[in-house]
């Protein structure tokens, strides 16, 4: 049976009625950033900022769909639900505002980092710093959601605790900046190209295969 939870995150999911009308500076926001950073990737040859942002956002899209067939195979919850006020949910653990924000999280880190991969911080060599920091600071605030109320946590394995920190270090943020780091580094165009598209190759088929073909709804 679906949690209280689950039950108010599927209330106007994907009901464009539910629509508020700050989305449209926000989106504007992003776009502008991105236009602005293709337009310098076309003077300058340097196409990672973009790669960066994109990868990062991939890694989230393929993220929510797990979280998504969580609910499904169970029936009851997915391991995160977003069940508060927002603009507009997309899935279960995905609304607008999520969306906006990583869409934009790997630029952030990719102008975080040292242009010299070699560079340490702390003894740490600074790309594998910043990846840590970052998604140390992402467990923060994922943290203060969860006490607040707007991001909720149904499981044991994935709560304050502390093995339930530890996984949603690793499979909560972690592993996003440890593949835009690796694809940033790429030296070949194209296999930076293949890869950010295989992220995205995953995710639309195990959504158009569950949404689409299976009729599942997360």
């Amino acid at each position: 049976m679906p949690t209280a939870a689950t039950i108010r995150a599927l209330h106007g999911l994907r009901d464009l009625t539910m629509i508020k009308w700050y989305i449209i500076p926000l989106m504007a926001i992003v776009f502008y950033i991105y236009a602005t950073e293709i337009k310098k990737a076309k003077k300058s040859g340097n196409w990672n900022a973009v790669f960066a942002g994109l990868t990062l956002f991939g890694m989230d899209c393929i993220n929510e769909t797990w979280n998504g067939w969580v609910y499904h195979f169970t029936g009851r919850s997915a391991v995160w639900t977003v069940p508060g006020d927002t603009a507009f949910r997309v899935m279960l653990g995905w609304n607008i505002e999520i969306i906006f924000m990583f869409a934009i999280g790997g630029m952030i880190y990719y102008y975080t980092i040292s242009d010299d991969p070699k560079d340490r911080i702390l003894g740490i060599p600074d790309w594998w710093f910043w990846a840590v920091a970052y998604s140390v600071f992402c467990v923060l605030v994922e943290c203060l959601l969860n006490l607040g109320g707007h991001l909720v946590w149904e499981y044991e394995y994935w709560n304050l605790s502390f093995k339930g920190i530890w996984l949603i270090f690793f499979l909560g943020y972690f592993h996003f900046y440890v593949a835009t780091l690796f694809v940033v580094g790429m030296k070949s165009i194209r296999n930076k190209i293949i890869t950010v598209a295989s992220l995205y190759g995953i995710a639309i088929i195990a959504n158009v295969v569950a949404m689409g073909l299976l009729g599942w709804k997360y």
